[in-house]
């Protein structure tokens, strides 16, 4: 095993992937060779603690990970990330070889840290400290190849933290308050990514609704930030998440309808249909608030696509809540949906909330629920068939060709998986844009035909 050799792991959300992918860069700059599991003197564990069965998956996998390290003495483990920040110091106590833990806002001292550990051989590190304001971190881009694990596509962090303080919520303890970055330097990003090819640009945040309204903001709205990066020539797709509704003002309800490079698709979590549980999760909106922006998005952009999150079995959630929820899960016709049974995390207010919900009962309504979405799914999936779609192409499919052609997966601007065909001889279509007319719609993705030349 040669020295200075790094794998990477992540758990949870689309920030995480971002941070795995800066540090990977970051590394490799540095000197680092990016290996297998098996093979790599330092393996990093990017955590999740936003519920507790990816928490659970941290100590799985560094259960998993005893066996290699104590048979090789001069490999180590570094643990970053939401549950890093939550456990802190006691991931030293619990397990010799963690030597390195790193939270949230520190993710940009990594580097140079674990040059140091990898050096010395010894020692043993937590940086575990929240930052007032953006943390400062190098952008770190390749000197040539994609810039992500997804040809053609980026994330961009416009902001870190949370104020919402929602009860069943953790994030806010594990990633601090809501530090807005610079509204320059994420335009000064973007550019440089469209100039590197990328044609797709995500926004990330934990509330981009409310970014430049914390007092590290520079008087930027998201309104105006969309405004300025949907303008950098080049780029093609833009599109942001997550998004609160108790925040999202009508200017960005509005540029739906007015920025050509803006995707018509939404993530938009509801979490519950029922006022009374909205109340208790401390979420800020009623189902009237809700339901008013999805008329006003439709008004603005109507064949926008519509996604959200959803809890069932919070804390004294009753059949008639539920019932509610199913209701307000049909009007909108969510095309899909991340839907999960309510579980406890530490520190926050429905911890300690009475009247908690019979495992089995929420797994009923999980059911009940998933099944409801999967007929949405179908429904949207089906009105697709016969229209042309533009699709950015981000893989092989896994599905098999026909023949001389291989299959392509990818994405339309609505979000939605579309797989074609196209002849094997015409090279690596990653990263290019492809019109595609539907023919069929399977269960979660669409086939389809490929029209004209991609570029």
């Amino acid at each position: 095993m040669s020295s200075k050799t790094f794998h990477v792991m992540t758990f949870g959300c689309q920030m995480n992937v971002h941070d795995s992918e800066w540090l990977s860069r970051a590394l490799t700059a540095r000197g680092w060779t990016e290996a297998p599991e098996g093979e790599a003197q330092v393996i990093v564990v990017n955590t999740c603690s936003v519920r507790e069965k990816p928490e659970q998956k941290v100590y799985s996998l560094l259960g998993r990970l005893k066996a290699i390290m104590e048979a090789h003495p001069d490999r180590f483990v570094a643990v970053g990330g939401c549950v890093a920040q939550q456990i802190g110091r006691n991931f030293l106590a619990r397990y010799p070889y963690v030597r390195l833990v790193f939270g949230t806002d520190q993710t940009g001292r990594v580097p140079e840290e674990l040059d140091r550990l990898a050096e010395h051989g010894e020692g043993r590190t937590a940086l575990l400290d929240f930052e007032d304001g953006y943390p400062a971190q190098d952008a770190v881009l390749p000197e040539d190849g994609p810039v992500s694990h997804l040809p053609g596509q980026a994330f961009v962090n416009i902001m870190k933290g949370c104020d919402n303080f929602c009860a069943y919520c953790i994030v806010p303890y594990v990633r601090g308050r809501q530090k807005s970055r610079q509204a320059a330097d994420v335009v000064a990003e973007c550019r440089a990514l469209v100039q590197r090819g990328v044609r797709e640009i995500t926004l990330l945040g934990q509330n981009v609704n409310s970014f430049g309204l914390d007092k590290h903001g520079d008087g930027t709205s998201f309104a105006q930030l969309l405004e300025q990066v949907a303008g950098i020539e080049g780029l093609t797709r833009l599109r942001f998440t997550t998004s609160h509704p108790k925040d999202i003002a009508p200017e960005v309800i509005e540029a739906f309808g007015r920025l050509d490079a803006l995707c018509p698709s939404l993530h938009l979590p509801m979490q519950a249909g029922s006022d009374t549980v909205l109340k208790a999760m401390g979420r800020g909106y009623d189902m009237q608030r809700y339901m008013g922006l999805v008329e006003g998005l439709r008004a603005a952009c109507p064949d926008i696509a519509l996604t959200t999150d959803l809890i069932v079995g919070f804390p004294g959630e009753t059949d008639e809540d539920f019932r509610q929820t199913l209701d307000a899960v049909e009007r909108v016709g969510f095309e899909s949906s991340f839907s999960f049974m309510y579980s406890d995390r530490p520190g926050t207010r429905a911890e300690k909330m009475p009247f908690k919900i019979d495992r089995a009962v929420k797994g009923e309504r999980l059911i009940q629920l998933q099944s409801l979405q999967e007929e949405l799914t179908a429904k949207a999936l089906a009105a697709s068939v016969g229209r042309e779609a533009e699709v950015l192409v981000e893989s092989r499919s896994k599905v098999q060709g026909a023949g001389e052609d291989i299959s392509w997966r990818g994405r339309d601007r609505h979000g939605r998986v579309v797989n074609f065909l196209w002849p094997e001889e015409a090279g690596d279509l990653a990263g290019k844009l492809v019109r595609v007319r539907i023919e069929t719609a399977k269960k979660h993705s669409l086939w389809g035909k490929a029209v004209g030349e991609p570029w």
